[in-house]
């Protein structure tokens, strides 16, 4: 699994704020470059990304459908820019202040 945090800003995958993905993948390592450098073997959508990680931006893969972010879905441009879409909203709250009302997404 490959750690999203450097890209943070840049791609944005699925959600946003608390609830995105810390990690993506996983991804199969082909070759060790030095004793903390692996190199992985990343899909198209990623080849602007240098394929080369130090070991702190890698987590071991135990295989769990819930954690698997799919890259089909992502589309991502030359600046590596991402453009999120808001399917829908699933629940609201309304907090009552002394003065005033907030609505919560």
């Amino acid at each position: 699994m490959l750690k999203v945090s450097p890209w943070k800003g840049v791609i944005r995958f699925k959600k946003c704020g608390k609830l995105r993905p810390r990690y993506i993948g996983p991804f199969r390592i082909t070759d060790r470059v030095e004793k903390v450098a692996y190199k992985l073997e990343l899909p198209e959508e990623l080849n602007n990304i240098n394929n080369t990680f130090h070991v702190l931006q890698l987590r071991k893969c135990l295989v769990d459908k819930a954690e698997y972010v799919p890259l089909a879905d992502i589309v991502v441009d030359e600046k590596l820019g991402y453009v999120e879409e808001l399917v829908e909203i699933l629940d609201t709250m309304v907090k009552k202040l002394r003065r005033k009302d907030i609505l919560f997404f």
